[in-house]
């Protein structure tokens, strides 16, 4: 069992779509691809949010914000990604896989709130556009930010550590793309009814309530919109509010996406017999041993 456990700290396979070898070409193609635009897309937001005096703006100050996430956010998984998914070779490191495991789950909660944040702020610009300079002040600006960034750390480091703390028994064989919560769980060989409660909670707080936070603000930017008399003022302040949207849409989209994937039978039958493959090769004792 210590020769089983201390395997884990060898690293990990990310199987991704290993399967499916004809495929991996084309998700390279297609994710380097993305991840290029990715970073030239929120590198340019970045510089013209600092550089242009016109641009320093509440809204662009957490645009700002969103676009260093995402950065931090793909470059935290995808460079191992193309890695995997280029070569024969689907390994990552144990400490590769911590620090994905934290990096990922803290930058997905941040910008779970700061969705949040940047529904606030927008809300206040339509339905309170004469005290908005007064409410929404640098001040406010910077401490929701830090609320955003700190509270996804603390999620991370709590959820992270006590996902670290589940025995592996020698399973290497991650099924998926990268090191996140729901598949080192599949991989765990002990009692892990409690991490999954805790992980369907975390996933309800932080997908259900900024959703139902941002729809609520939202109903109420629409009755102001629909009050506003010009058909020149309800187009600014509907583009005002576009980006915003476009970026809710995409995140929750695919966050619904991605835990309903990870709760199909499908991958939990395919993880359910990659762990009996790992358990035959962990419990087949070694010619050395029969000696």
């Amino acid at each position: 069992m210590e020769r089983a456990n201390s395997s884990s700290l060898e690293g990990s396979i990310l199987l991704g779509v290993s399967d499916h070898p004809q495929l991996e070409m084309i998700f390279f193609v297609i994710i380097l691809f993305s991840y290029l635009l990715t970073l030239v897309g929120n590198s340019t937001i970045i510089l013209l949010s600092s550089l242009d005096v016109q641009l320093h703006t509440p809204m662009y100050f957490f645009l700002s914000n969103l676009s260093s996430l995402d950065l931090a956010f793909t470059t935290s998984s995808v460079p191992q990604m193309l890695i995997n998914l280029w070569g024969s070779d689907k390994t990552i490191s144990y400490g590769g896989c911590v620090t994905q495991l934290y990096v990922f789950l803290w930058l997905g909660a941040t910008e779970c709130i700061l969705l949040v944040v940047m529904a606030f702020d927008r809300y206040v610009a339509v339905c309170r556009p004469l005290h908005y300079a007064t409410i929404v002040n640098p001040r406010l600006c910077w401490l929701l930010a830090a609320i955003a960034w700190l509270g996804g750390l603390g999620n991370s480091v709590i959820q992270s550590t006590f996902t670290l703390q589940l025995p592996l028994c020698g399973h290497r064989r991650v099924d998926n793309f990268l090191c996140e919560v729901p598949a080192m769980i599949k991989l765990a060989c002990g009692d892990t009814s409690l991490n999954e409660a805790m992980l369907n909670g975390v996933c309800t707080f932080f997908t259900a309530v900024p959703l139902s936070i941002i729809l609520i603000s939202y109903c109420y930017i629409a009755q102001a919109v629909l009050k506003i008399r010009s058909a020149e003022g309800r187009r600014k302040a509907f583009n005002t509010c576009l980006s915003h949207l476009v970026v809710v849409l995409l995140f929750y989209g695919s966050a619904c996406m991605g835990i309903c994937f990870q709760l199909s039978p499908a991958t939990r039958t395919r993880a359910n017999s990659l762990s009996g493959r790992e358990d035959r090769k962990v419990e087949a004792p070694s010619p050395h041993e029969d000696q």
